[in-house]
């Protein structure tokens, strides 16, 4: 299981859906994406996340995209797929519907909007578990669910099924999180969600990082994470403080909004996100093409 679960040491990039002027998916954008991460040390692909707007892509849609990003990889990289939702039902359906080939796990948000208490938390991520075909990433952001997975129920789910290898903890509450590292399982991993906060989260003895910023500047986000974990605090926390800023704007107007901007500066894809989410205002766009440039860009 350790070695299973060092596959996502490092920085796994939650990537952008590129789309047309139509909102059509732009499948060359998305290529020119996955190869410019991975020639820059991306250490694995997040597809459907949040980034991903996951939320306004169609059922056929997601079957495509998973098809095209498996044969763009090449094996080059694991990959981790998003299968999340309140209706635990239509989640069991979805996974056991998803051709998993070529993936190496599966990332599911805590439901969201109802609102449930942790025991229903609980039994939501034990039958996914039970029958995901692949190992599981829980993700708890609460920012966005409505409501928090706490460290007690995490541990809980650590401890209870083996098909369960990790979290992706976006609540940044640290002394949640000190507490699930304290107490998790050897091998249960704890990996940011938070980009602002990983630099942290590794001191603190997290895994990584599964990132939006690292989209527009996988090397210099990936070597803060590598130096990072080599437990080389100095040049950690020099590039932590270089990319600081644009880190913080990349957020400003909401996300993925302002990656896709950055994105857009650098000719790998355009910024064209679906309703309801819309464009970062042109201030915010001209301000991170100017904090895209000491970067070469």
């Amino acid at each position: 299981m350790a070695s299973q679960n060092h596959k996502f040491s490092g920085t796994g990039v939650a990537m952008v859906t590129p789309f047309n002027a139509d909102h059509s998916i732009d499948f060359d954008g998305l290529a020119r994406l996955i190869d410019f991460l991975l020639d820059n040390k991306t250490e694995y692909l997040v597809l459907m996340g949040t980034t991903g707007e996951n939320a306004t892509i169609s059922k056929e849609e997601k079957t495509e995209l998973l098809a095209f990003v498996k044969k763009q990889i090449k094996g080059r990289c694991p990959l981790v797929y998003g299968i999340g939702g309140n209706n635990t039902v239509e989640v069991l359906n979805t996974i056991s519907q998803t051709d998993f080939t070529g993936v190496d796990a599966l990332l599911s948000v805590s439901p969201y909007y109802n609102k449930p208490i942790q025991e229903g938390i609980y039994q939501h991520f034990m039958r996914i578990a039970d029958v995901s075909p692949v190992p599981v990433i829980l993700y708890n952001v609460p920012g966005r669910t409505g409501s928090n997975m706490s460290a007690a129920t995490i541990l809980r789910l650590a401890y209870d099924h083996k098909n369960i290898i990790a979290v992706k903890e976006a609540s940044g509450n640290l002394d949640q999180i000190t507490e699930i590292i304290r107490k998790k399982p050897e091998d249960f991993m704890v990996i940011s969600g938070d980009d602002n906060l990983s630099l942290h989260m590794i001191l603190l003895g997290a895994d990584g990082v599964i990132s939006v910023v690292a989209n527009a500047l996988p090397l210099e986000y990936g070597d803060l994470i590598r130096y990072a974990l080599k437990g080389d605090f100095i040049k950690a926390r020099e590039n932590h403080f270089r990319i600081f800023d644009f880190v913080n704007a990349i957020f400003s107007d909401g996300s993925p909004g302002g990656i896709k901007s950055a994105l857009k500066t650098m000719k790998i894809c355009n910024d064209y996100v679906r309703l309801p989410l819309v464009n970062v205002s042109a201030d915010t766009h001209n301000y991170l093409a100017k904090l895209l440039k000491p970067f070469g860009y």
